[in-house]
């Protein structure tokens, strides 16, 4: 970055370095800020840089974006107006390996239906649109259906919009590969090819459970596979690194070294025959199976891929990292991930000191085989100042003052400083932002979103001292006059009055609990109707902000209909996600959400 003749002029060395050179400016400089809404206060002479510039630099190769849940729990509904902003938002953070799932089943469909199957076989296997993430790792098939043709043509042509747009900023889009689950028609047009049942998954039915898999060994599993490649290539073409997750949550049929590492090998093979450069990238989330997956298990499946020529997600860095104790995955790349959000949930959570250390401790390991950093969220929209903070790690040569850089951040965010406004976020960094004995965000038991029950009763996770949450909250509203019109202070302060009255929730619960056990009826009553005024307050707070609405979760589904059918079952897949999550509530609440319309209704 450098002034020239009154401007400041950005170099790099792809579209995404130029945007990071930029966002890095807007921010340092221009005290910019933006995701849940925007601060854009640019002063109207540019501040100047140094008259030597300023050279940022990444430390990794790669910067890897996205769970292959996001695609579900937050991006389902994107029209290309809304890839559009966050095509950019990856931009502008450095991000310059995304996943790139969408409009993958109308490929499928072209190969599967060359074998001889029909349109019924591909609605029988794929998942409706908001649950195409588990149809596509073989945990589910046809729930959230039947997917209709239009829907299959208009993620296509979707997908074009966004490779192109990723390859015009410089990055390498990760398209998927095959990874063996198969229509049940399979077996019915080749009755001797070796299909078997995966296990149930999530206790659906047998309308929807145990995925039918293609052994490794079958001929057909290459034809299949490499035919996927090549109708992706003749498509809108390849970049070579391909993900395949054939054991997503699901065990193999074999815990032998020998079974590993044939599969492994096979699955590569199918990858290089469709394309001579390819590069498997897994999720190391099955590793996380710790039980099943032992070092020999993990041993077999890295090696079985010569090295170099896979490249392995850590996922789960910051709580649960696989890396510290396989050799830096026995030689094989990795990248360091946080994952941070399960479901898509919205409580406030973070674990700043193990991001701030854990990226630099992971590329100074003797011997370590890193090479990036990973966002791998389930789902998005939420803790925007963790996403900030990790993604700094991109550039910063070592770890931070965290007080000092929250300071800092407040600055940014609402586009100058308060030391009350500091305080309070002082306070939400030592509280829900300092989790530091292996919790996760992984909200099960949340009062106001969880079903009732007072037998097996909910035990929410607090890892904190609640009165320093409630002091920021305090603090917030003692500042608000002072940003009336700054829509990132007014969601901040509805996210964490919000957060508050959830830990609110907890006491009334259990005393209600309490109540219930000795048979007093009297005390009962006064607390459940002091939970039910809370969870009405919620509800008129969260329709406050546009950000909290579930009105426009539904409308985004209903816009891809083509007809009253189609809009019906596509508002059926938005509501079943985030509650029921499956035909009896088989994944009950897991993708709950606070948000207007929901709590109340």
């Amino acid at each position: 970055l450098v002034n020239e003749n009154g401007t400041i002029t950005i170099g790099g060395s792809t579209g995404v370095a130029v945007a990071m050179g930029l966002y890095y400016y807007l921010t340092n400089y221009c005290t910019v800020n933006n995701w849940a809404g925007q601060q854009l206060d640019i002063p109207k002479e540019l501040p100047k840089l140094p008259k030597s510039g300023v050279t940022v630099s990444a430390n990794d190769r790669f910067r890897y974006y996205q769970n292959v849940c996001t695609v579900s729990y937050s991006f389902v509904w994107y029209k290309w107006e809304d890839w559009e902003k966050q095509l950019d938002w990856m931009a502008l953070h450095g991000l310059n390996l995304p996943l790139a799932f969408t409009g993958q089943e109308a490929i499928f469909q072209r190969v599967y239906m060359k074998m001889g199957m029909t349109m019924k076989d591909m609605q029988t296997h794929f998942g409706g649109p908001a649950f195409q993430a588990w149809s596509r790792m073989g945990n589910m098939r046809g729930w959230g259906g039947p997917i209709t043709q239009t829907w299959l043509n208009d993620q296509l042509i979707l997908q074009h919009k966004i490779l192109d747009r990723m390859r015009a900023l410089g990055m390498i889009p990760v398209l998927p590969g095959f990874a063996g689950h198969v229509p049940e028609a399979l077996s019915r047009l080749h009755p001797k090819a070796n299909v078997s049942r995966l296990r149930d998954w999530g206790r659906f039915n047998e309308t929807y459970c145990c995925t039918y898999l293609l052994d490794f060994g079958d001929p057909l599993f290459k034809e299949i596979g490499v035919s996927f490649i090549k109708e992706m290539e003749y498509e809108f073409g390849v970049d070579h690194i391909y993900n395949v997750d054939s054991f997503n949550e699901m065990k193999p049929k074999s815990g032998s070294a020998e079974y590993l590492q044939e599969v492994g090998s096979i699955i590569f093979d199918v990858l290089q025959t469709g394309d001579p450069d390819a590069i498997w990238l897994m999720q190391g989330w099955l590793f996380q199976d710790k039980q099943f997956w032992q070092q020999a298990q993990i041993k077999a499946m890295l090696t079985s891929v010569p090295e170099g020529k896979m490249i392995v997600l850590d996922l789960f860095s910051e709580v649960s990292p696989i890396y510290t104790y396989t050799e830096s995955y026995y030689g094989q790349p990795y990248i360091w991930c946080m994952l941070h959000d399960f479901g898509g949930t919205m409580e406030l959570y973070g674990a700043l000191d193990s991001i701030n250390t854990g990226p630099f401790e992971g590329r100074n390991m003797t011997n370590s085989t890193m090479v990036g950093l990973g966002l791998t969220p389930e789902g998005i929209y939420q803790n925007e100042v963790i996403y900030e903070f990790f993604m700094e790690n991109v550039w910063r040569k070592q770890p931070r003052d965290i007080t000092k850089w929250i300071a800092d951040f407040t600055r940014k965010r609402y586009g100058k400083y308060n030391k009350f406004v500091d305080l309070a976020w002082q306070y939400l960094k030592k509280s829900v932002y300092n989790s530091t004995a292996g919790h996760e965000d992984f909200s099960t038991d949340v009062i106001v979103t969880r079903r009732p029950r007072y037998r097996n009763r909910l035990r929410p996770q607090v890892w904190f001292d609640p009165e320093d949450l409630y002091a920021a909250w305090d603090l917030l509203i003692l500042s608000a006059d002072q940003y009336k019109n700054n829509s990132l202070y007014q969601y901040d302060l509805v996210d964490v009055t919000r957060n508050s009255l959830q830990i609110i929730s907890i006491e009334y619960y259990n005393k209600m609990i309490a109540s219930v056990m000795i048979n007093k009826t009297e005390d009962f009553l006064i607390n459940s109707r002091m939970l039910l005024e809370l969870l009405n307050d919620m509800e008129t707070l969260l329709a406050s902000d546009s950000h909290f609405l579930l009105g426009k979760w539904i409308a985004a589904a209903k816009s891809w209909a083509t007809d009253i059918s189609e809009s019906f079952n596509l508002e059926f897949n938005a509501r079943n996600q985030i509650t029921l999550w499956g035909p009896r509530g088989e994944i009950l609440d897991y993708a709950c959400k606070q948000w207007s319309g929901l709590l109340k209704g």
